[in-house]
């Protein structure tokens, strides 16, 4: 259970990370943004570990976390807009 709260905490930190550094309107909510934060740790966390460009626990993995959310939100931004 620990474990669920500590992925949403960072999902919200790397999600509001994310938010504060793509400049633009991000007008969501503060569960979008959470689900933003979770999915873009996930991401960068799997592809980097699988590249072998860093550990688990290591900064870099928060860098990344960061880049992978930016990214997810560019991409939300742009199917949204077509929508």
């Amino acid at each position: 259970m620990l474990s669920f709260i500590g992925t949403i905490i960072v999902g919200l930190v790397v999600g509001l990370i994310a938010r504060a550094l793509k400049p633009g309107d991000d007008s969501m909510g503060l569960i979008m943004t959470i689900i933003l934060g979770i999915a873009g740790s996930l991401v960068a966390g799997y592809v980097g570990r699988a590249l072998g460009w860093y550990q688990p626990g290591q900064p870099a993995g928060w860098i990344a976390s960061v880049i992978g959310a930016i990214l997810l939100l560019v991409i939300y931004h742009l199917v949204r807009r077509r929508a």
